[in-house]
């Protein structure tokens, strides 16, 4: 098996662990990293190469894949230059915080003949893979409905992480993106958006400037709808997504970690994860002080939990089996090509414009 050279631009809390992770894949390498504050540390504890210069870094021989785990609001520079230079590329969520950076972005992986994969890791959840399989199934009938919840209270920071500075991370909505992402995973694109909300708890010098309550309806043109919240100005913490159908109904709970299935025959129950372990771990976290306002914050040095671990691999797994030319399922291909990523852009974007001219916005305004 041909070894896959990797490298990482952007190793903090979440680009270190995938490169852990690429190390233990057969057939994949970790050849260089790249990072003005971390990589020091991590090109030793990967035993590769430390990069300064974007370029290159990616016009290395050895590298045939650039991982990018960079801030939000830093992903398009390394994603256009590892396209030009024709290397494939995996990048972290959101891809970027617009739709135009997006198409960009698309377009070069498109026109230089690259794999452009999204980090969007719900895909990869056991229970999110199982909830496709008995829809398509027809387990619950056809889809109706969708309505996910993420959200918790945020307390006063000691410092201000660029995640809650809008401009550097899009906010809960850009930021958060894997439940809106899940949504059109399962339903398709959205055709119309409402979104309503603010920052109606959290001003001051001790947060940032995001918005802390959104409620959005997403309409998908064939009668079937979804609702999705977020935020950090909740006292009672909820992370789920709930599927409606015309024969039953799924809820994948992600606080009190755990899968079900209401059918005329009953209820079935199922991990949400690959182990009970890891739903327990999952659980027991967000029961803790660890979580504020809906996120577990994560710093370089620091290692994720099991769980997140867990999908880290699973995803890590996939994109190497495609760097080695494994066959990838239809449903797949759109998150290989970064078109899902970009429709889950287009949608948030159309949200966004809802919410300042307070007005139901098409998605295809934004997409043009």
């Amino acid at each position: 098996m041909k070894t896959i050279g990797y490298a990482i631009v952007g190793t903090g809390y979440f680009g270190a662990e995938l490169g852990r992770i690429l190390n233990e894949q057969e057939g994949a390498r970790v050849v260089a990293v790249l990072d003005p504050d971390n990589a020091p540390a991590i090109a030793q504890e990967l035993h590769c190469d430390l990069e300064t210069d974007l370029e290159v870094l990616c016009t290395r021989p050895d590298v045939d894949a650039v991982i990018v785990a960079t801030p939000n609001y830093l992903h398009k520079e390394p994603v256009l230059c590892a396209a030009r230079h024709k290397k494939n590329i995996f990048c972290e969520k959101p891809i970027a915080l617009s739709y135009a950076d997006c198409d960009e972005m698309v377009r070069a992986a498109e026109e230089n003949g690259v794999v452009f994969m999204a980090g969007h890791v719900m895909n990869f959840f056991r229970a999110v893979r199982r909830t496709k399989q008995f829809i398509a199934e027809g387990k619950i009938g056809k889809v109706l409905y969708c309505h996910s919840a993420r959200n918790g209270w945020e307390e006063e920071q000691p410092s201000v992480s660029w995640k809650k500075i809008r401009a550097k991370s899009g906010g809960h909505l850009y930021h958060h993106i894997h439940e809106l992402d899940c949504i059109q995973f399962l339903m398709g694109p959205a055709t119309e958006v409402t979104m309503v909300g603010g920052n109606v708890a959290h001003q001051g010098e001790h947060f940032g400037d995001e918005d802390d309550m959104l409620f959005l309806q997403l309409e998908f043109g064939n009668n079937t709808y979804a609702v999705v919240e977020y935020g950090s100005a909740f006292h009672w913490p909820e992370h789920y997504l709930l599927v409606q159908g015309t024969e039953g109904a799924i809820r994948i709970d992600m606080f009190n970690v755990g899968m079900t299935v209401k059918t005329a025959d009953g209820e079935e129950h199922y991990l949400v994860h690959e182990s009970k372990e890891e739903d327990d771990e999952r659980t027991r976290i967000y029961h803790s002080t660890e979580m504020d306002g809906a996120i577990q914050y994560g710093h370089p040095g620091k290692k994720p939990p099991l769980w997140l671990h867990g999908i880290m691999k699973n995803e890590m797994r996939f994109f190497n089996s495609v760097m080695h030319g494994e066959p990838v399922p239809d449903e797949f291909k759109p998150l290989l090509n970064g078109r899902a990523a970009r429709a889950a852009i287009a949608t948030a974007d159309a949200a966004t414009r809802s919410l300042r001219e307070n007005r139901k916005v098409k998605v295809e305004e934004i997409i043009g």
